[in-house]
C-alpha cells in the first residue's frame, strides 16, 4: 500500500539513475521507447529510436534539467512523477487551446506519472505525485499545473497504462483545484504549494 513506510522518495538525479533506468528498461522503454522525454524541449534525438531517447534523457538529467520524484521499493525505483519548469518541460498535448486559454504561466508543472505494472491500483500514484510536490517545496514552491484525463462523464474503465498523468478525481484528493479543460477529456489542475520553509503552514489551493 502507499502508506508503507518502506516505500521512500528520491529525487531524480545521476546517483539514482540507475534505478529510474531499471524501471524504464522493465517496460521496454514505455510507451513505445519514448523514456520520458516527450514533454522535453525538441531536438534532433527525439523520434530516433529507444536508444536516442534514453540517451537524451539521460543527458538531461546529468545536466539537472529533468526532475522526477521517484517512489522507491528498497534500491528498486516502482514509480514516478515527472516535473519541472514550463522550460524544461515546453511541449503538452493541446498545446494550441492550452496557450489560448491560459491567463498565466506556471512555475511548475507534472506531466508524467508512471507506476511498475507489478504494483498499481495500490495508490502509489498519488504518493508520486505528493513527492514531486515536496520536491516542489524544497525548490522554493509556487504555482503548480498537471493536466489529468477528466474522467466525469467517462462510463468505460480505462487502462492504468493509458492514464499517463492520472485522473482529475485524484487531484482533487490531493488538493488540486479544476482550472479549465484542455482537449477531449483532458483538464489543467492547480495547486499553490509553499515553500518548505513554510511546510509546517501546509500547502494550500
Amino acid at each position: 500500500m502507499a502508506g508503507d513506510p518502506s516505500y521512500a522518495i528520491a529525487a531524480l538525479s545521476p546517483q539514482t539513475w540507475p534505478a529510474f533506468d531499471a524501471l524504464v528498461q522493465r517496460h521496454n522503454g514505455i510507451f513505445g521507447g519514448c523514456w520520458c522525454i516527450w514533454f522535453h524541449p525538441d531536438g534532433p534525438e527525439r523520434g530516433q529510436g529507444a536508444d536516442a531517447n534514453r540517451a537524451l534523457k539521460k543527458s538531461y538529467v546529468e545536466q539537472g534539467a529533468a526532475h522526477a520524484a521517484l517512489v522507491m521499493d528498497g534500491e528498486e525505483a516502482i514509480a514516478w512523477a515527472e516535473f519541472g519548469t514550463p522550460v524544461e518541460l515546453p511541449t503538452l498535448h493541446h498545446k494550441k487551446q492550452y496557450d489560448a486559454t491560459k491567463t498565466q504561466d506556471p512555475d511548475y508543472r507534472i506531466t508524467c506519472v508512471f507506476v511498475d505494472k507489478r504494483y498499481r491500483r495500490q495508490g502509489i500514484s498519488e504518493l508520486a505525485i505528493t513527492g514531486a510536490l515536496d520536491l516542489i517545496a524544497q525548490a522554493g514552491g509556487g504555482r503548480v499545473e498537471s493536466y489529468p484525463h477528466d474522467l466525469s462523464n467517462q462510463t468505460k474503465k480505462l487502462s492504468a497504462s493509458f492514464l499517463y498523468n492520472g485522473t482529475r478525481r485524484m487531484y482533487e484528493r490531493l488538493g488540486f483545484t479544476y482550472d479549465r479543460p484542455k482537449g477531449l477529456k483532458n483538464c489543467v489542475m492547480v495547486k499553490t504549494v509553499q515553500p518548505a520553509q513554510m511546510a509546517g503552514a501546509g500547502a494550500t489551493r
